[in-house]
């Protein structure tokens, strides 16, 4: 599976880039994954060329890359909860840093870099993330509506995009939520405001996880729950991507 690393213009600098794509020649449909809040490394690296082997070209940026390329922050091949603590108290104060206005500053310069780039089309695309990437790919679909088919959050706080941003959300959505980011309750008031949006959605609370469940470098990693999550990415990445 070809890889790239590339290097995508913005208004504030260039954000270091991960992207992988089948090797055929064609051009396939796009799709912008955000990494969790522990960035772009080699966990999201083998996810991208996963989901590239379906036929789709992935293109991963770091987000952080105002503080410099990805790791912004040395990580351990395995982040224990342990590691986890410390390492979270290094990368919050960049999360917190990373505003609205800089995500969507952002997202206008990942998408145009990704539609332009010769092994991807041109057309419709989807935007996927986990955790706090969850909620940029929210707020990146709700900016594009016209570009942006489908769009899809794991273990993310998608309801921080508020009320606005799923009104103007247009794509075909999946939300895979952990057992231990909200209730119950907590999942029927969110969904109720994807309702109240229009928003033509799923979404779920994924059986026995905890928050970061897709990432296999954690110790939240649940390999089954990472297969329902590509149960549900693939059959939506098809629906909305199949003729673009």
């Amino acid at each position: 599976m070809p890889t790239k690393m590339l290097q995508i213009p913005t208004a504030d600098g260039e954000a270091d880039a991960f992207a992988a794509f089948p090797d055929d020649g064609q051009r396939h449909p796009g799709v912008l994954m955000y990494a969790d809040g522990f960035g772009v490394r080699p966990v999201l690296r083998e996810m991208a060329r996963e989901l590239a082997g379906h036929g789709y070209y992935v293109l991963v940026p770091n987000f952080f890359y105002r503080h410099g390329p990805a790791p912004v922050v040395e990580l351990p091949g395995h982040i224990g909860e342990e590691a986890r603590t410390a390492v979270m108290g290094r990368l919050m104060p960049l999360i917190e840093a990373h505003t609205i206005e800089r995500t969507l500053r952002d997202a206008d310069a990942y998408l145009s870099f990704l539609t332009s780039q010769p092994e991807a089309g041109a057309g419709p695309v989807a935007v996927i993330g986990y955790c706090i990437g969850g909620l940029l790919a929210v707020r990146t679909a709700a900016a594009h509506p016209g570009q942006v088919t489908a769009v899809a959050g794991f273990h993310a706080p998608v309801g921080a995009a508020g009320p606005d941003s799923l009104r103007r959300l247009t794509a075909q959505a999946h939300f895979g939520h952990a057992e231990t980011d909200l209730t119950r309750e907590a999942l029927g008031e969110l969904n109720q405001a994807l309702d109240a949006a229009g928003v033509d959605y799923t979404s779920e609370i994924y059986p026995d996880t905890v928050h970061g469940f897709t990432m296999a470098d954690t110790d939240a990693f649940n390999p089954a729950a990472l297969r329902l999550h590509w149960d549900h990415l693939l059959p939506l990445l098809g629906r909305t991507l199949a003729n673009c």
